[in-house]
């Protein structure tokens, strides 16, 4: 009992170290993801397209934000028509919607996006959210660093996140997106993150293995995988669930060893022949089981009976009539059923094994009592015919002599 209830506590403490690290990684977040829909994301660099390439990350980041929390909602809009696709919603199912229905159109405007996805991110409905913005650039920045920058300050002060994928003109874009990020993370430089994207790799994938999809950097994770980020913060935890699982393994592989060497032991159903002479529909319940029974048997007494049997060979002082009689003739069908359905431990076997039958059902005992008394029955005619044959082969020896 202590050993049980000390394991209990043990079972409890790491319960609640995952729920708690659960909690913290359950952010509420409020996200717009702006998309870039310039004239640039017709460009195939990315396969098939740079538009298409860009949907499927944003489906990923959506996926994801609403998958680490069911109250976060994620916002859809465009950098170059400017236009809000999506409020902000939880339904992923209608941001992916508006998402497939964009087309490129214009040029892009930086700048611009970030000011109206803010005070898209004004409106949201729960105040206590925290607000993030996901930037798609592929197409070159034409506002000057200045701008930027106090546009950085500004968001910095407004406590709004921003994430930047850059890609496709990623040389030319690269030092003003990084100055913008330095700019709007200050001293502490967590919050907002870059990632630059090069011609070549899947731009869902890049994007799966980047800061971005971890979340937060000071609470570590909204992203795909955030519900096992508990694995990091407690290594005692982490080593704990180690050791439980592989413990449920070898457990399981012992089972799975016992299962099988009893299975080796237990003698296998032999297969029914088809009864294409026996209509069954005419038999009822009992008859169709003791047919069944019957075939069985039969299946194994004809592996018995065609199994052959070596004889000693007679020796060369031995008489005639002593050879002939000494090879024993192998034993019929009939013989080897009555040998069989004395044996009442077999038959209990052969009936567990057959699929829907029922050993200890009343119909199944008669027909086992019926079918054992038959055997016996002709097993005793038998052996008094032998007794006869026997006594009346002996006599003209006597004669002879």
């Amino acid at each position: 009992d202590d050993k049980d209830s000390g394991e209990f506590q043990t079972f409890q403490h790491y319960f609640k170290q995952i729920n708690l690290s659960r909690c913290i990684a359950m952010v509420l977040e409020s996200t717009v993801i702006c998309v870039d829909n310039s004239e640039y994301m017709r460009n195939g660099d990315f396969v098939p397209t740079r538009l298409l390439a860009q949907q499927d990350a944003v489906n990923m980041v959506c996926s994801s934000k609403t998958r680490s929390n069911p109250e976060n909602t994620v916002g859809l809009m465009t950098t170059g028509t400017l236009k809000v696709l999506s409020t902000l919603t939880s339904e992923v199912g209608k941001v992916m919607s508006c998402l497939h229905q964009i087309e490129p159109d214009g040029d892009s405007n930086f700048v611009t996006a970030i000011k109206i996805a803010q005070l898209a991110l004004k409106h949201r409905q729960s105040k206590n959210h925290k607000t993030r913005i996901v930037v798609f650039v592929g197409s070159p920045v034409t506002s000057d660093a200045k701008d930027l920058q106090r546009l950085a300050k500004k968001l910095r002060k407004e406590k709004v996140n921003v994430d930047v994928v850059n890609f496709g003109e990623s040389e030319e874009n690269a030092e003003k997106l990084a100055g913008f990020i330095n700019t709007l993370n200050g001293k502490d430089g967590t919050g907002s993150n870059i990632v630059t994207v090069s011609v070549g790799p899947n731009l869902s994938d890049a994007l799966m293995r980047s800061p971005i999809m971890a979340g937060d950097g000071d609470i570590g994770g909204s992203g795909g995988g955030a519900g096992f980020d508990y694995m990091d913060q407690d290594p005692e935890l982490a080593l704990a669930l180690r050791v439980s699982l592989e413990e449920q393994r070898q457990r399981q592989e012992e089972e799975n060893k016992s299962e099988g060497g009893g299975g080796a032991i237990e003698a296998t159903p032999p297969q029914l022949p088809d009864p294409s002479n026996v209509d069954l529909s005419q038999l009822s319940e009992e008859e169709q089981i003791a047919l069944a029974m019957q075939m069985s048997l039969a299946g194994v007494d004809d592996d018995e009976v065609s199994t052959p049997k070596t004889t000693a060979a007679p020796s060369e002082g031995a008489s005639t009539t002593t050879t002939a009689a000494a090879p024993t003739e192998p034993m019929s069908a009939d013989d080897v059923m009555a040998d069989v359905m004395a044996d009442p431990e077999f038959l209990q076997q052969v009936l567990t094994d057959l699929p829907g039958v029922d050993p200890s059902s009343d119909a199944v005992k008669s027909v086992m009592g019926n079918i054992q008394k038959g055997s016996k029955n002709k097993k005793d005619d038998k052996d008094s015919g032998e007794g006869s044959g026997e006594s009346a082969a002996k006599k003209p020896r006597k004669d002879n002599n």
